[in-house]
């Protein structure tokens, strides 16, 4: 196995005996044959790993899995025994961790449209707290906390203005974004008037969330900096001292080698004394922080494993590989153009040999997982292909496309491979259709 791959790969990933690519004491070699491909292979211990470095950095936050980067049941019930919240995007996400038995109390809703009867359910199981996106979900949860006769905590969720860099669809922290009320444009201000208003909803705090797999820490400060500033606003305007401040995920992991993601113990210096200096200049207390990362969590955490097929060579210009997944188990690099690392899982000990482009078996010439990256010369048919750091919205993600199969997610722990989604058949391919009548 290369080195450069190391960091990309689960916590517990190693070459075994057989020169195989191991994750979480069990050969993937024997995951493929056993569980079929493509296959999503979870390592438990580095999603507890991440869990425990996170709350290390952040002890006295208020920290929350972000489910819609991997909402199987199985995950979440992991994320609330790492004494994490779960934060959800949607009515399925929501009845996903009630399932998985995460306390409502630690769980925060989320949406830019929210659903009446979504809002209704939040209410009435308890959710801790509400992401208001806009004046209408302020009023709309009022009404629903009044029917049900108690109130509701709310967190308001801003736009600083703040443009990560990161790509154009998983920015969000800017003025001209579908999330939340602005502050340069004075929507955040009505809006923490508008809550105030209403005796059954209790502002708790401010979310603001910039965008995703985010590299750099000045983002972070700088969002510090401008939610201060509209805290002291809403002190000095309306006499209102907002408790929490909720800056959201985004947390880059290294997909391929040269990836150098925010180192967590730097990033939590920063909060913590860009937090401390702009309450000191504008004489406020300092806010409870809170955090919601999904990708950090899990991105690693995951390998997809598939099988090679055909190995085309066109002289003079590409060779491709063709693989029995792409697209449906992972629409990153067509949607965004993410970029993945990739190894022979059969093969982990032989050294690259030719570059290659890996693609899709789906009838779109977009359907490409991995672009001109080195596999060993003897690349063929019956390989299992290793693409990690899929535990971020591959699963998540996943679609029938071209009538395929939902591929199993396995958990993988000390030796053993335990079902946590099972792979979908032909027959559920059709489960929820009728024929001409």
């Amino acid at each position: 196995m290369p080195h450069t791959l190391k960091d990309v790969l689960p916590v517990t990933a190693r070459v075994n005996d057989a020169g195989h690519l191991e994750v979480g004491g069990c050969d993937t070699c024997d995951l493929a044959a056993e569980f079929g491909t493509p296959l999503y292979v979870f390592d438990e211990a580095t999603f507890r790993t991440r869990a425990r470095e996170l709350r290390g950095a952040f002890p006295e936050a208020s920290l929350y899995f972000a489910a819609k980067a991997c909402p199987a049941l199985a995950v979440l019930q992991l994320a609330a025994a790492e004494g994490l919240g779960v934060d959800v995007a949607s009515a399925g996400e929501m009845h996903a961790a009630l399932a998985a038995r995460v306390p409502p109390a630690r769980m925060t809703l989320h949406g830019n449209n929210k659903a009446d009867a979504d809002i209704v359910r939040a209410v009435a199981v308890g959710l801790g707290r509400i992401a208001v996106d806009n004046f209408d979900d302020i009023d709309r949860v009022a009404a629903a906390a009044a029917e049900a006769g108690r109130r509701q905590a709310i967190l308001l969720r801003v736009t600083p203005g703040v443009e990560a860099h990161t790509h154009t669809h998983i920015q969000t922290g800017q003025a001209d974004s579908k999330f939340g009320l602005s502050i340069e444009a004075g929507l955040a201000m009505s809006g923490v008037e508008r809550a105030d208003a209403y005796d059954t909803l209790d502002l708790v705090g401010i979310h603001a969330h910039i965008g995703s797999n985010i590299f750099s820490y000045d983002p972070f400060g700088k969002t510090v900096e401008i939610l201060f500033d509209f805290l002291a606003d809403v002190e000095k305007v309306l006499g209102l001292t907002v408790e929490e401040v909720n800056l959201g995920g985004g947390l880059g992991i290294p997909y391929v080698a040269g990836d150098f993601p925010i180192r967590l113990d730097l990033l939590a210096k920063l909060i913590a004394e860009t937090a401390e200096q702009e309450a000191a200049r504008h004489a406020i207390p300092v806010p409870r922080l809170a955090f919601e990362p999904g990708r950090f969590l899990v991105g690693n955490a995951m390998v997809t494993l598939y099988s090679v097929g055909v190995v085309k060579e066109i002289p003079g210009m590409r060779t491709y590989v063709s693989v029995d997944g792409g697209m449906s188990d992972n629409i990153r690099p067509a949607l965004y153009q993410a970029r993945y690392a990739a190894l022979l899982a059969n093969k982990a000990l032989e050294e690259p040999g030719r570059t290659v482009t890996v693609a899709g078996m789906h009838c779109e010439s977009g359907d490409i997982l991995v672009r001109d990256v080195g596999l060993p010369a003897s690349v063929r048919r019956g390989d299992v292909l290793a693409v990690p750091a899929t535990g971020a919205y591959g699963y998540s993600m996943a679609s029938n496309y071209n009538r395929q199969p939902r591929s199993a997610v396995v958990l993988v722990r000390d030796g053993a491979a335990h079902t946590i989604v099972r792979r979908e058949s032909l027959e559920d391919l059709l489960r929820l259709e009728s024929p001409l009548p």
